[in-house]
């Protein structure tokens, strides 16, 4: 039985009656209403611009309300005016951007937001232990020096540190938003078991996520919102891809399965020779053709990553080079480029968009070479351009004119992806690209991707979601220590074969 089964019976924890927000003209909440009961994990789930981050800083004192209610634990209307006092309230969140303050040291941002104005509330010694055990908890295995600064940490190890961040204010509602977008198989799993463990002692969960099958493992009920409104409430057992996808988009449509294809025999358009990932580690040979899907896989820190940004030409191998298709070497970022390589970052606060940009400008940052002459932009040849990939991925503004960081995570992902796409790519490198990304809208991006290598393009996909390399990939290299462990076709690409590689064993 699960936990809202056995809660039942007690009273809400939260409950959001008839929440609306609107930004100017934008109208991002309409009528929200959420109920959460104690000792249970509840899901929300919405595409891109459905109101979900609106929700979240609604709940965490961000911003106000301009209609309706929120009621904590059976109180009165409860009004978070600041983010302290959400704390103050029993509510702690992780959002989707990462949010540490990178040249302070770990241990700091662990207890960012925990001490009065002139004293410490907790020992020094008792932070260093209570900080060693919950990332041991997340982490494992994997020693941490706790003085480090964050900035020299990966991705995936920021994102653990900004949940450990929450799970030590012992809150009585966790919020994760997005929060397990950049993190691998194993971290992932760790983390809900930990929270698992909280919710058997009371702690409540509202679960943002794109991810089905993070929803079915973890959840107990799932709300959609839909254009700002609550369109449906669901047991988890009701919550299938299918259903959600309708009920989320207001469309019957199938959920990507994976391909009946063969491996991809096209010309070779990159080759990796002797590619040192890390010192000690093994060099990688590996082959980029035409016209196929080739799909990077490993657990956070074990090579993928690094070797996605390699060949995407953003990074520098310890050893070896990336050749184009006559064998010559390719050198810097601008020769990359040159040989018609396009890169999708994976962290796009920091690396995607110029956020002091508008959406339009953030657009047509990368070619617009191509739409000036004498110094003046032809509009016109940039919207003739925009308009159908804005439209192909169902990016939502207010304003061509408005800053990217007025559009939600999911929707600047979209503006880069747009802008890649307009560069005309030979080899598109992707790094992680459907992060925050909203289920009907990955339906979308794959099949954009699937066009595009049957077009002949080369696309390299480095992807920590499982479904999706079944479902799109010619071939899947998988990392290991830094090192390619093993290249699966299509006929040896099975979940047990791909998740077994992850962890270094054959399945």
């Amino acid at each position: 039985m699960n936990a809202a089964a056995t809660q039942i019976d007690q009273p809400l924890l939260l409950k959001v009656e008839g929440i609306a927000k609107a930004f100017g003209e934008t109208r991002a909440l309409k009528a929200c209403n959420l109920s959460i009961r104690p000792g249970s994990i509840h899901a929300v789930i919405g595409e891109n611009g459905s109101g979900k981050s609106t929700l979240v800083k609604l709940l965490t004192g961000v911003v106000q309300p301009d209609a309706g209610t929120i009621l904590l634990s059976g109180q009165s209307s409860l009004r978070l005016s600041s983010p302290r006092a959400a704390r103050q309230a029993g509510i702690a969140t992780t959002f989707q951007e990462i949010l540490v303050l990178e040249e302070l040291s770990l241990l700091d941002n662990l207890w960012l937001g925990q001490d009065d104005l002139f004293r410490a509330r907790i020992t020094s010694a008792k932070r260093r232990t209570k900080a060693a055990a919950i990332l041991s908890e997340l982490l494992g295995d994997v020693l941490l020096d706790l003085d480090a600064k964050v900035a020299d940490l990966d991705l995936g190890t920021r994102q653990a540190a900004v949940i450990a961040r929450s799970l030590l204010l012992q809150p009585k509602l966790l919020i994760l938003d997005e929060a397990t977008a950049a993190l691998d198989i194993s971290t992932r799993d760790r983390l809900f078991a930990a929270i698992r463990r909280r919710v058997d002692t009371g702690l409540s969960v509202l679960f943002i996520t794109h991810k089905m099958d993070e929803i079915s493992a973890l959840s107990d009920e799932v709300t959609v919102l839909r254009s700002g409104e609550t369109v449906a409430t669901l047991p988890i057992a009701e919550a299938n891809p299918a259903r959600l996808l309708e009920l989320m988009s207001g469309r019957l449509e199938a959920v990507l399965r994976p391909r009946e294809t063969g491996t991809a025999t096209g010309t070779v358009r990159l080759t990796a020779s002797g590619i040192g990932l890390a010192i000690h580690a093994n060099p990688v040979d590996l082959l980029v053709r035409s016209g196929e899907i080739l799909g990077l896989a490993g657990l956070e820190g074990h090579g993928a990553d690094l070797f996605a940004q390699i060949v995407g030409g953003v990074r520098t191998p310890l050893a070896g080079a990336v050749r184009g298709e006559t064998g010559d070497v390719i050198r810097g970022q601008a020769d990359f480029v040159g040989h018609g390589v396009a890169y999708v970052p994976r962290d796009r606060k920091l690396e995607g968009i110029f956020a002091p940009l508008s959406i339009a400008d953030n657009f047509s940052i990368s070619t617009l070479d191509r739409y000036t002459r004498f110094g003046l932009v032809d509009e016109a040849r940039v919207a003739a351009e925009r308009a159908p990939l804005f439209a192909r991925l169902g990016v939502k503004f207010g304003a061509l004119g408005h800053a990217i960081t007025s559009l939600s995570g999911g929707n600047q992902q979209k503006v880069i992806l747009a802008r890649t796409l307009a560069q005309k790519p030979r080899v598109l490198v992707l790094n992680d690209p459907t992060r925050g990304v909203d289920l009907a809208t990955k339906q979308d991006i794959y099949a954009l991707l699937l066009e595009q290598a049957a077009a002949g393009i080369s696309v390299v996909i480095h992807s920590t979601e499982i479904e999706e390399l079944l479902a799109l990939c010619h071939r899947v290299a998988i990392f290991h220590n830094a090192t390619l462990y093993s290249v699966l076709d299509r006929d040896g690409l099975t979940r047990e074969t791909l998740i077994a590689g992850l962890f270094g064993r054959e399945p």
